[in-house]
């Protein structure tokens, strides 16, 4: 009986040498699953974070639109520009986020 003893024994060493090959390769193939997982999150935020992008770009300019058709008095922009000792440009555009409104413009600037 010691062959046949032998024989069992040989087979639960086979046994447990697959069921332990088996559990590495799945540890394996799991991190592969994950990478792969990993990979599609990260592009779908770059997507995400590109279309995110894109549309603060198209506020952006829509704004700058807006601005641009507000009418304003030169004269204004200059008293504004030389009282207050700043860049025509920079009492240009308040004067323009404050649609034309000099007092508006001068107090937001003083604030």
């Amino acid at each position: 009986m010691e062959g046949g003893d032998e024989a069992a024994i040989e087979r639960m060493v086979d046994s447990k040498d697959l069921q332990q090959q088996s559990k590495a390769l799945d540890k394996l193939t799991d991190h592969v699953e994950d990478r792969q997982l990993d990979s599609t999150r990260v592009q779908e935020a770059m997507a995400s974070i590109a279309a995110s992008a894109e549309a603060d770009r198209n506020a952006m300019r829509m704004r700058e639109k807006e601005l641009a058709a507000v009418k304003i008095n030169a004269a204004d922009v200059d008293i504004i520009a030389n009282e207050l000792e700043l860049d025509r440009k920079v009492a240009e555009r308040t004067l323009r986020e404050h649609k034309g409104d000099a007092v508006a413009a001068i107090r937001s600037l003083l604030r």
